[in-house]
Formats: C-alpha cells, sequence, structure tokens
C-alpha cells in the first residue's frame, strides 16, 4: 500500500511538472508573438526570456541581465505588463515573477 501511495505521488507530480512546462512554453510564445513587431535592438525578449525563467525577478536583476539602467528596467516591466495584460490571463500565465517585480514599483 505505501509503496502504491508512493508511485500515485510520484506520478501526480510529474503530471504537475509537465503541466507548468507547458504553461510556460504557451507563455512565452504568446509574449514572442507580442514582441514580433519590435525593433531588432529592442530589450523586452531578453526581459521576456529572465521572467520565464526565474520565479522573481527585481528591477535591478533585469538592468543588470538586458545591461540598462535601474529606470529603464522599471520602464520595460510597465510595458511587459502592458502588453501582456489584455484581459486573457496572459500575465498570470508568466507567473508571478512579472507581477511580484511590477507591483512593487506601480
Amino acid at each position: 500500500m505505501r509503496l502504491l501511495a508512493a508511485l500515485d505521488a510520484m506520478s501526480a507530480a510529474g503530471q504537475a511538472g509537465m503541466k507548468e512546462i507547458v504553461r510556460l512554453t504557451q507563455a512565452r510564445e504568446q509574449m514572442q508573438r507580442r514582441l514580433r513587431s519590435r525593433r531588432s535592438s529592442s530589450s523586452l525578449p531578453g526581459v521576456t526570456d529572465l521572467v520565464l525563467s526565474r520565479p522573481i525577478v527585481s528591477a535591478a536583476m533585469i538592468a543588470k541581465e538586458v545591461k540598462v539602467t535601474p529606470r529603464g528596467a522599471l520602464n520595460l516591466i510597465a510595458e511587459l505588463w502592458r502588453s501582456g495584460d489584455d484581459g486573457q490571463g496572459t500575465v498570470s500565465r508568466m507567473g508571478n515573477s512579472l507581477k511580484t517585480c511590477a507591483n512593487g514599483f506601480r
């Protein structure tokens, strides 16, 4: 019985992990579609990748990663927030990292 319970728990954890991977992949693809019309020198794609790869990000992390000023990082966060706020849950699919960072600086 214990072995069966342990195997069920591992199976559930694996399914949850796969759902999370699918969720993040879909969020990344959707944000990439939104960012296609941006200039090739835009820092937003780098911010999107950073936000999706970390559970929580800060303006300082973004500034260091994409080589902009801290104020520029805040502007990128605000722009990413606006581009994902379509009422369809885009931002929520990206996870809490963008919300955490953006809400701290509004």
